[in-house]
């Protein structure tokens, strides 16, 4: 790992060089998993980018004024060709005073037999032959790379959600992790929404559709949100679901969930669901979750 403060020959101060880490290890030990915690922690990664063109990744990162701080970049055996330019690599980053950690993900032979054969995919390197033959291949290929890592992690006996912990915990500092959410409003008539985590049913309230003068608007409007609002139990609805994602959130960033899609739904997705949608995304916003509101079906009718 290099550091210093200097500015390089294009005239980049190394302040506004990203930090940057390079993800390599056994194919089939979690690479992508590990990549995918870094993205979701904020990282700008890029999947399988020959190595010689990594140090021109880091400059125009610097170049970026500020909005690339942080770089992550999955090496492995599927750039073969441009394997040996790594080094070469390596050195041009260390001379230009970039911060650099390598973590390598490591797996025993059977953990990697058992995970190819449960998917059913050849070892990119096993040719004709088989799948241990290609495992060794890779050992042989990735030795020098495994010694000069920062950062080892076995992860023959790691489930997903114990890989991304210990990713955190190297990278996440102290910060808890954060979780985004998504309020999906929708009607039950065109479908449910197929990415949601979680659904609400809100067809147990009145329907605005049957009072004429709030049948033209929708949920966005605050007389329609107000009659939604006024029924019985739309606000008790509101509270105690709101204290349930409180405690499903918990457990979300506990298991390094990162992202929820919470659709709630009503007959024709233009009045209940919207006005509910809206309030919901608000009260979660208030306890710190970022949140994006969406429409699915509004204007569909």
């Amino acid at each position: 790992m290099s550091t210093g403060t200097t500015i390089d020959a294009n005239g980049v101060p190394d302040s506004a060089i990203p930090e940057l880490v390079i993800i390599s290890g056994m194919s089939g030990a979690g690479r992508s998993t590990a990549a995918k915690c870094l993205e979701d922690l904020g990282w700008f990664v890029v999947d399988n980018l020959p190595p010689a063109l990594i140090p021109t990744m880091v400059e125009l990162g610097a170049r970026s004024q500020g909005n690339v701080a942080r770089i992550a970049v999955v090496v492995d055996v599927r750039g073969r060709r441009f394997f040996d330019n790594l080094r070469e690599s390596l050195a041009d980053l260390e001379a230009r005073n970039v911060t650099r950690r390598i973590v390598f993900l490591e797996s025993s032979d059977d953990a990697l037999v058992r995970r190819f054969e449960s998917v059913r995919r050849p070892h990119p390197l096993q040719g004709d032959g088989r799948i241990v033959d290609g495992i060794a291949a890779e050992r042989d290929l990735l030795r020098e790379l495994r010694g000069d890592a920062d950062l080892v992690i076995d992860t023959s006996s790691l489930n997903v959600h114990e890989l991304r912990a210990k990713m955190d915990a190297q990278f996440a500092g102290d910060e808890e992790p954060e979780l985004r959410a998504t309020v999906m409003s929708f009607g039950y008539k065109y479908g449910l929404p197929v990415d949601a985590d979680l659904v609400v049913d809100c067809r147990f309230l009145p329907n605005p559709h049957w009072i004429p003068e709030l049948r033209p608007y929708t949920g966005l409007n605050e007389e329609v949100s107000g009659y939604v609002f006024n029924q019985p139990g739309a606000k008790e609805f509101l509270n105690q679901y709101t204290e349930l994602l409180q405690l499903i959130a918990a457990g979300y960033r506990r298991e390094g969930k990162r992202y929820v899609t919470i659709a709630v739904g009503c007959t024709g997705g233009k009045h209940r669901s919207v006005a509910m949608s809206e309030k919901l995304a608000k009260r979660l916003a208030s306890e710190g979750v970022e949140t994006v509101v969406v429409h699915r079906d509004m204007g569909r009718e």
